[in-house]
């Protein structure tokens, strides 16, 4: 083998890895977390759709066609989509639609400023396409989901507050803003954490997987600044759109605060 060959795992040694979820599912037993059902179905899950992931993807890159890039690219928008509204399902339908519209907006367009000027290549070619645009869109559905969570438990928390600011005749869209900043703080941090570990305490995923396939090292780190710098930008402006325009469903004309 030499040194540009990637050692391939053969089904007994890969098969090893779920060993250590007996660790983790003896400190989940230990500490009386009652997930236990949640650990199976979720690695069960993540193993089913990484297989037929694979499987696909395969099928792709050996028959490259742009119908099929775009045929991923919507699957993988309106799944991130569906994921991000079921786990805040107490907005309204409005800002579930601007939900939608800012996470595929935003994150088709960083996807292709990434493809079309970073990299420089044909926006329909897969293998650069597909991975660089589930990074950017995952990454900016985890912002959202942590943005919106953030935004309407401070709303909850602070309805009698906020209640007492509108009998003062203040515009809701003032009273407003400071929770939607605060929400954008809250998604870019993990984010702005990550970036300040990068090459002292880890190699982040991108980089380690091009490193392992034989890619220089100094073009690896040339693509992951540059990933992480799409990803926060992806993140910051689709939460802040949500939200922007989110905030602006939740009260009528009249400037009543609808709250769910």
């Amino acid at each position: 083998m030499t040194n540009n060959e990637i050692v391939s795992l053969n089904l007994i040694n890969f098969g090893c890895v779920y060993l250590l979820l007996i660790i983790v599912l003896f400190i989940m037993k230990k500490s009386k977390i009652n997930q236990t059902k949640l650990l199976f179905v979720a690695s069960t899950r993540m193993t089913l759709q990484l297989i037929i992931c694979g499987v696909i993807l395969t099928y792709i890159f050996e028959n490259p066609h742009p119908i099929f890039v775009l045929l991923y690219l919507t699957a993988m928008t309106t799944f991130a989509t569906f994921t991000i509204l079921s786990q805040n399902k107490n907005i309204n339908r409005k800002f579930k639609q601007i939900v939608a519209i800012s996470l595929s907006v935003t994150g088709i367009l960083m996807v292709v400023f990434f493809i079309i000027v970073i990299i420089d290549v044909n926006f329909f070619t897969p293998q650069y396409t597909i991975p660089i645009s589930g990074m950017v869109i995952g990454n900016a559905m985890t912002g959202l989901s942590l943005g919106i969570r953030n935004y309407h438990q401070n709303v909850s928390t602070q309805r009698t507050k906020i209640s007492a600011l509108l009998n003062m005749g203040i515009n809701p869209n003032k009273i407003l803003n400071p929770f939607v900043n605060s929400a954008i703080e809250t998604a870019l941090l993990p984010t702005l954490n990550s970036m300040l570990g990068m090459g002292v305490i880890s190699l982040p995923g991108m980089m380690t997987g091009q490193i392992l396939s034989g890619t220089l090292p100094t073009t690896a780190i040339l693509y992951q600044i540059s990933i992480i710098i799409v990803i926060c930008a992806v993140t910051c402006l689709s939460v802040f759109c949500c939200l922007h325009f989110g905030s602006k469903t939740m009260y009528n004309k009249r400037n009543q605060i609808l709250f769910s």
